[in-house]
């Protein structure tokens, strides 16, 4: 049973409201209903629907202004307006600017339901299924990586080239995988090649392929990763590393869309869709001269961006414990998920390696847990950081609460007065806190150095 698409209604009319929400959920929606604009973001930051549907006239921030930071945020978000006579101006022109259509109110149920469906069948794959199996190895439920995603299924079933940009370890070969998968090409082949891992005297031939002779230990005729890509998807990972010679050459075949072997004098047309990846700066590459202007418009027809994992801390918990159970299948162990500390261990970490160290990080536990579930201090040796304490929110609060009052006694000498007013509390307050913490402000007079505290049973 496929998955409710998500729909979110902004109109500050109450009734309408409630009888929209009602009629869509009945037709097979899950909808979320909420009265400004204002709202309309904080629910869009928290659970990125399939569709917005909003009133034009809002209290506060009207409609147009929501529809414009959708436009800006999430360019691959349909919205569809609903306005009353006097703003008909206003919807037309925000249908020029992108809004998918707009409906004068009293509308027509079936009219907005189909409008509904249209507008959703933009983010559908080629064939009309509207499952994420394309989408398979990217497990997210973060809304930067939904915006992400939504582009790129909307992108894929054109042939235009796409540049994937992100740190190392932030998935884009997986990403191109996916796009792959959702083109108009998913049984053709897909194949992919790292042209940093390279040497460039080799490149060559691996791409474009090459002629028996055509250098030393060119004993046959070997076609390239174009040839052996037709009809498919190549993917041209870390493109910001491929040597100037190169990218002449691959601006002719991109150009020409025929390959010429390494020493042969005859093209062959091959029909490849061209994806590539970096994690460069190519603005920066082509101010220097390192990167060719003319390649890149070449190559970045539609821009695909990846968070860091650090973006989408949200994803944390969910790609542990998903990376978790298949290594483990794969290494025959019962292991049932990570115990609380060490998720949040894992939910506070940096990750400069972005998915990629998370990977390896929960298949280092993974390897040496000898329970069901992963502790803390393994989750604290995989990641090579000192033993981390997490604290409850009672026990930090108190642990501050405890350390500031030490402070103030040792800066008044144990002076209650004195500690009292910095700390902007009455004396039998302060007392009181004083007791609650076992602290002994005698204990803060004279000359001694160290601080002898009472420990509370």
């Amino acid at each position: 049973m496929s998955t409710p698409r998500h729909l979110l209604l902004v109109d500050d009319d109450a009734d309408l409201l409630q009888l929209l929400s009602l009629r869509l959920t009945a037709n097979g929606y899950r909808v979320t209903a909420v009265a400004s604009a204002e709202a309309a973001q904080a629910q869009l930051a928290i659970d990125l629907p399939a569709l917005v549907i909003s009133d034009i006239r809002l209290p506060g921030k009207d409609g147009l202004a929501l529809f414009d930071e959708i436009r800006a945020q999430y360019p691959a978000l349909p919205v569809i307006l609903l306005t009353a006579h006097g703003t008909i101006p206003d919807a037309v022109e925000a249908t020029t600017r992108g809004a998918f259509a707009y409906l004068t109110k009293p509308y027509d149920a079936k009219i907005l339901l189909a409008k509904i469906e249209q507008a959703l069948s933009l983010t559908a794959s080629a064939d009309g299924n509207a499952d994420d199996a394309w989408r398979e190895e990217l497990i997210s439920r973060s809304p930067r990586m939904a915006e992400v995603l939504s582009e790129a299924r909307l992108v894929a079933v054109s042939d235009a080239s796409i540049l994937i940009r992100g740190e190392s370890g932030t998935g884009k070969e997986l990403l191109a995988r996916a796009i792959h998968r959702a083109s108009r090409r998913p049984k053709a082949p897909f194949i992919a090649v790292n042209c940093a891992a390279i040497p460039e005297q080799l490149l060559e031939s691996e791409l474009f392929g090459h002629v028996k002779g055509a250098f030393t230990g060119a004993v046959e005729h070997r076609k390239g990763l174009f040839q052996a890509a037709d009809g498919g998807t190549l993917f041209l990972d870390e493109i910001g590393d491929m040597p100037l010679p190169l990218q002449v050459k691959l601006l002719r075949v991109l150009q020409e869309r025929t390959v010429r072997p390494v020493g042969s004098n005859d093209s062959t047309t091959v029909d490849v869709r061209i994806l590539s990846a970096t994690h460069r700066n190519l603005d920066a590459a082509m101010a220097d001269g390192s990167f060719r202007e003319d390649l890149y418009y070449r190559l970045n027809v539609v821009t695909l961006a990846l968070p860091l994992l650090v973006e989408r801390r949200e994803d944390i918990a969910l790609l542990a414990n998903h990376f978790l159970q298949a290594i483990a299948a794969r290494y025959q162990k019962k292991l049932n998920g990570f115990a609380p500390d060490a998720l949040e261990i894992l939910m506070m970490a940096s990750w400069p390696g972005n998915v990629r160290q998370l990977y390896n990080v929960v298949e280092q536990v993974c390897a040496l847990s000898t329970a069901p579930l992963i502790p803390a201090a393994l989750v604290q040796r995989a990641l090579r950081v000192p033993a981390l304490e997490v604290l409850r929110y009672a026990d930090a609060k108190q642990r501050f609460e405890r350390d500031y009052l030490i402070q103030l006694l040792k800066l008044t000498d144990g002076n209650v007065t004195d500690a009292a007013r910095l700390a902007d509390r009455n004396r039998t307050e302060f007392y009181r806190l004083l007791q609650k913490n076992g602290l002994d402000p005698r204990l803060f007079r004279g000359d001694e150095d160290d601080v002898a505290v009472e420990r509370q049973e």
